[in-house]
């Protein structure tokens, strides 16, 4: 019986599906130029539902998929569950969660105002550091909110760091390193054992 595979649409994506393609699981149609969001592969009995990076997670978690490949960010924001193991780090979509904040501009003492879309693990950070903080959630482009006055400071992921400087940003602390893991909805582990155990052996084998 063939597996249900939710995959983190975007740059994961587009690194995930090599290795996929290492374990003999490659999706019946071109995924950039279907409009499909769910694939049929070619050589086994696995599906391909592509998704965004938190309904990995959920989809996961209720069961509608076996396994789900995301990144670390996601899982540390969702906060513990009891709907997923985390089986495996890709070692893929490798990124960092930083402070950033206005080159040359200290942070402001008393209460910090910080813009993020990972709130919970921004109060999480900043509540090991003992700081005070108001967190300002936001979708996207968080590195506008110091330059408009919003915020003294943002939490966000950082590849090359090319955003931040291009707004008058600059990296400050560093919370976690960022991979893309493979997680395994608890129920499947027992109904799906031999499948996610084989697909995760094939893929601990390419990485």
């Amino acid at each position: 019986m063939g597996l249900v595979i939710a995959l983190n649409k975007g740059r994961i994506l587009k690194e995930c599906l090599p290795l996929l393609a290492q374990c003999d699981v490659v999706p019946e149609e071109d995924v950039y130029e279907s409009r499909r969001l769910i694939f049929k592969t070619k050589a086994c009995d696995h599906t391909l539902i592509i998704c965004r990076s938190a309904d990995v997670l959920t989809y996961v978690e209720n069961g509608v998929a076996d396994v789900g490949v995301t990144g670390k960010d996601t899982i540390l924001e969702h906060g513990g569950s009891m709907g997923f193991y985390e089986l495996l780090d890709l070692g893929i979509g490798k990124c960092r969660m930083m402070t950033a904040g206005p080159v040359g501009v200290p942070e402001p003492d008393g209460v910090l105002r910080v813009a993020t879309k990972f709130v919970n693990i921004s109060r999480d950070y900043y509540r090991r550091q003992s700081r005070q903080v108001s967190l300002i959630k936001l979708s996207g482009a968080m590195e506008i909110a110091p330059v408009l006055g919003l915020a003294d400071t943002i939490v966000d992921i950082v590849d090359t760091g090319n955003t931040l400087k291009a707004n008058g940003l600059e990296a400050r602390e560093t919370i976690c390193d960022i991979t893309t893991r493979l997680i395994a909805n608890r129920a499947s582990m027992k109904t799906q054992f031999d499948a996610i155990r084989q697909f995760s052996g094939q893929l601990r084998t390419v990485v």
